[in-house]
């Protein structure tokens, strides 16, 4: 039996979803006359209550887009250190729209108000970068799947307005902290100007995200994404799988949270294990006590054993609990670690 713990993006189709995908009607998404895609799109915009939405094979591009229509070239953004449109998107924030990050030292992640308006250069200073977005993450990767406070991001929505700032959010696990928080959609959809949320983690599609904004900015994202190469023509048989998905597989996200809770108090009962962080949703960061063991040692222990982790630099290693993970492979996971 393999175990991957990589991450909850290694999920398969279930068969119910596979039959969706199937029964799909489809016609050429890049005339806008695929009618899958175009019922997903509303879907997903009437969620959030916004005007519009748009259907990208990746998230990476869905921010990527988001990035290039509240920015000119030269301009700023301020993200947390950890944003994954700093670290993990290929640099493509200065190769796709000519622009710099203002980093910030939040906490696992996240940033306050305060930190925000410090990182804002000073618009008639013209010797320095134009601020002109702030980027949240949530959940946030590296934090560990941790979850904003929704007050946190409402003191940081006035900060945008108070200095005419675009909004935009990276959620491609924000169906799991809406799960974890018991938040709705339409509470973010309020908040910010612009949201990516991705079907391919937690929901376990195969692959797409989905980017909602006003319906002007859509308009320019739909232009946005050819340039970027993201036009896809039957891409229904995809978005078939994300309807599936959440109608179905939305609600189940708190199965996950509860085994990566299981999964964090096992291995904090562990002589090896250094340090276990906080743990909100499916993501488990932890450190080893390398006197004891070594993370390679201990990641090459897990691989003899067919369980598939993966390390994060610096010491850390991560977990992340998914669909495909059933109660019979979290059993045996938690005797093995008991047994190393």
């Amino acid at each position: 039996m393999e175990i991957n713990l990589i991450s909850d993006t290694v999920t398969k189709p279930t068969p119910k979803m596979l039959a969706a995908m199937l029964a799909a009607p489809v016609g050429d998404d890049v005339f806008k006359a695929d009618p899958s895609v175009n019922a997903l799109e509303a879907k997903v915009a009437d969620m959030f209550d916004k005007e519009a939405a748009l259907y990208f094979p990746s998230g990476t591009m869905a921010n990527q887009t988001a990035i290039k229509l509240h920015t000119n070239p030269g301009d700023q953004l301020i993200c947390d250190r950890y944003a994954h449109v700093y670290n993990y998107e290929g640099g493509g924030v200065s190769f796709n729209s000519g622009v710099s990050c203002k980093l910030v030292t939040g906490h696992r992640g996240m940033m306050t108000a305060e930190q925000v308006v410090e990182a804002i250069n000073p618009p008639d200073f013209y010797h320095s970068p134009l601020t002109s977005l702030v980027c949240i993450e949530n959940t946030t990767n590296k934090g560990g799947g941790a979850c904003w406070d929704f007050e946190d991001l409402k003191h940081i929505k006035t900060v945008c307005d108070q200095h005419g700032l675009a909004y935009h959010l990276d959620g491609a696990r924000l169906w799991n902290a809406l799960v974890a928080k018991n938040e709705t959609p339409i509470q973010y959809g309020a908040l910010f100007d612009t949201i990516s949320v991705c079907l391919s983690k937690g929901l376990g599609c195969p692959v797409g995200s989905v980017l909602v904004g006003s319906q002007a900015d859509m308009d320019k994202a739909l232009r946005i994404r050819k340039v970027l190469g993201g036009g896809m023509r039957q891409a229904g048989f995809l978005a078939a799988a994300g309807i599936y998905a959440l109608d179905n597989q939305l609600e189940r996200l708190s199965e996950d949270h509860k085994k990566a809770k299981e999964i964090g108090a096992v291995l904090e009962t562990l002589s090896y294990i250094k340090k276990v962080e906080p743990i909100e949703t499916n993501i488990i960061i932890f450190e080893i006590d390398e006197n004891e063991l070594s993370s390679e040692n201990f990641i090459a222990k897990l691989k003899q054993n067919n369980v598939h982790i993966i390390g994060m630099g610096q010491g850390k290693l991560r977990i992340v609990t998914h669909l495909d993970y059933t109660d019979t492979m979290h059993q045996s996971f938690l005797n093995m670690l008991k047994t190393i």
